[in-house]
């Protein structure tokens, strides 16, 4: 990363680590999370304060939460494939039930050895997703851990890098844009074989003499309502979160990050909106 680059993340985190970091309260992965699939490439360790997933040739793998949420702050440190994982992808996503689901979206596209990462992000309400973005890191997400986190209430959705906003997600139903705020969603990851679009729309294929690829997470932090039986139990008192929205200059901070990183913007993508773009991208 450039000079002018650390400077920019040295200014915004500053000015953000009062509003979005707290001390993180790790969730062990044996109570928290069921490992779903994969036939043992997906493993909890130490005393379930590690999971990792793994993928060979044979299968990837994947887990999900026990628990399902409605609004909450959701954090967890992921390490990303190091190496030459070009044509795996490793996701990390909240999701409800269901053929009109919700869901709100991290994937990181794998890549070749010294290429940047891809963080794609995606939002969908009632089934419908086609709301892209795509960030370039500014850091290695190999090398070390790094907290990947979805803020979520009535107002707004946040995704965040190391408590950095980097996109946000606003409930404009009143002009009939929908936001999801019915239905429940738990929690997955995966890891898995995409060679067919992940790493330059297909063209560079996994290299399986590499595998087995590994993702590990650590530190997983839900300060959310969790739902039971469809009624929402939220924590006691009224969490930050709960109420919080971007003030004109937490906007303007995270349009600076965008204005760096951001590689794809659906709202910009005339190819695939002849028409016209979605309703809530002319809307700030």
């Amino acid at each position: 990363m450039d000079r002018h680059s650390t400077l920019i993340l040295s200014i915004l985190l500053n000015a953000l680590t009062t509003t979005f970091f707290s001390p993180v309260y790790a969730g062990t992965f044996d109570r928290e999370f069921d490992i779903t699939w994969g036939g043992g490439r997906g493993k909890v360790l130490n005393n379930g304060e590690l999971l990792t997933l793994s993928l060979d040739r044979a299968s990837g793998s994947g887990f999900q939460s026990k628990k399902e949420y409605l609004f909450g702050k959701i954090d967890m440190q992921i390490k990303l494939v190091p190496g030459n994982s070009a044509g795996t992808v490793t996701t990390y996503y909240l999701k409800s039930k269901g053929d009109t689901w919700d869901e709100i979206d991290f994937e990181f596209l794998d890549n070749l050895t010294g290429d940047p990462y891809v963080m794609h992000t995606n939002v969908y309400t009632q089934g419908k997703g086609d709301r892209e973005q795509q960030f370039h890191l500014w850091f290695d997400p190999t090398a070390d851990f790094h907290t990947y986190s979805v803020l979520w209430n009535h107002h707004h959705i946040v995704f965040l890098v190391d408590g950095i906003p980097i996109r946000q997600f606003k409930n404009l139903e009143h002009r009939r844009i929908p936001y999801p705020k019915m239905q429940p969603m738990r929690l997955y990851s995966s890891l898995w074989n995409a060679d067919q679009w992940a790493t330059r729309g297909g063209l560079v294929k996994t290299d399986w003499s590499k595998a087995p690829f590994t993702a590990s997470y650590r530190n997983f932090r839900a300060d959310a309502c969790v739902s039971y039986t469809g009624k929402p139990s939220c924590p006691a008192g009224s969490p930050r979160w709960l109420s919080h929205r971007f003030d004109l200059t937490a906007e303007n901070n995270m349009r600076v990050v965008q204005r760096k990183f951001m590689v794809y913007n659906y709202c910009t993508d005339s190819k695939r909106f002849p028409q016209g773009f979605p309703k809530e991208c002319g809307i700030h």
